[in-house]
């Protein structure tokens, strides 16, 4: 019985950078949102795909933006197509980054996490 449980455990974890004081800066949360909005070329198209709200998405962006001392984000008005935003070249820059990172972690993470339900399952020996 004990066995079964531990073959159905699943790894769930989230990555994110703090400032100094461990103040959040950015986070898995707002790289998907980053990465919408790179494919989707809009905020706004961006949190309805997420189906999160514009007004706190854009205060959080702005936040970053603060903490980072840099812009991620291109806004332009647009006229009977609407507008659009896309990431800076520091933006796209950060979400690369963040995408590679992010992998290597997952292979990490995913064969560490194989080895420890491997002990689990071989009751400790």
């Amino acid at each position: 019985m004990k066995t079964k449980k531990y073959t159905e455990l699943k790894l769930n974890y989230k990555i994110w950078f703090t400032d100094q004081n461990d103040k959040g800066i950015l986070g898995d949360g707002k790289w998907k949102i980053l990465k919408a909005i790179e494919q989707t070329g809009s905020l706004t198209a961006a949190c309805e795909k997420l189906q999160i709200t514009y007004r706190r998405t854009w205060n959080d962006l702005k936040a970053i933006e603060k903490q980072l001392g840099f812009a991620l984000l291109e806004k332009s008005r647009g006229g009977a197509e609407g507008g659009s935003t896309t990431l800076t070249p520091e933006g796209l820059k950060l979400i690369r980054a963040f995408d590679d990172f992010h992998e290597k972690m997952d292979v990490i993470m995913q064969s560490h996490f194989a080895e420890l339900k491997q002990y689990l399952l071989s009751n400790g020996e």
